[in-house]
């Protein structure tokens, strides 16, 4: 769990240093598909990341309002207020806490009980599949994405059995 926490640590840095050297206008133009932009989508991610977590630690969701993170300083800003946060939860992931329930009510009245482990594997794919849609956007502003590649990035220490 710890290393593709990781992996979509380091390629969602590897998307922030690719936002840094498109013109704002690029970074804010609405787009299909996603979250409507490219800062929209990086915002969405932090903020799903962020609030699984914070539900599965009993805290109150900071749902993030776009708003406020109209640039990418001002996002980068909100991922380090949090990450130290989702860390900490991530890197004490065990075994034990895969079939805890998060029961949740939603506005509607619906109530919905998810198993932590099925959470965390959402999370985890939930930001490949956003990162698949930078990609898109990459290819069509004539540009190379970040590599979605897990071979190379030296994740092998953080994989289970390895000391």
């Amino acid at each position: 769990m710890q290393t593709l926490f990781r992996y979509n640590w380091q390629v969602r840095e590897e998307w922030y240093r690719w936002c840094e050297e498109l013109p704002e206008e690029e970074l804010v133009k609405p787009r299909t598909g996603g979250m409507g932009g490219i800062l929209q989508t990086l915002v969405h991610i932090v903020d799903v990341e962020v609030s699984w977590v914070r539900s599965m630690e009993g805290k109150p969701d900071i749902p993030a309002d776009f708003s406020e993170y109209k640039t990418l300083p001002k996002i980068r800003e909100f991922d380090a207020r949090f990450r130290p946060e989702v860390e900490s939860f991530v890197m004490a992931w065990h075994e034990g806490l895969e079939q805890r329930i998060l029961r949740e009510e939603r506005p509607d009245g619906r109530v919905t009980e998810d198993a932590w482990g099925e959470i965390m594997r959402h999370i985890i794919a939930h930001e490949i599949h956003h990162c698949g849609q930078l990609s898109v956007w990459s290819r069509e502003l004539g540009r190379k994405p970040v590599s979605a590649n897990l071979i190379g990035r030296g994740l092998a220490e953080y994989l289970p059995g390895r000391a």
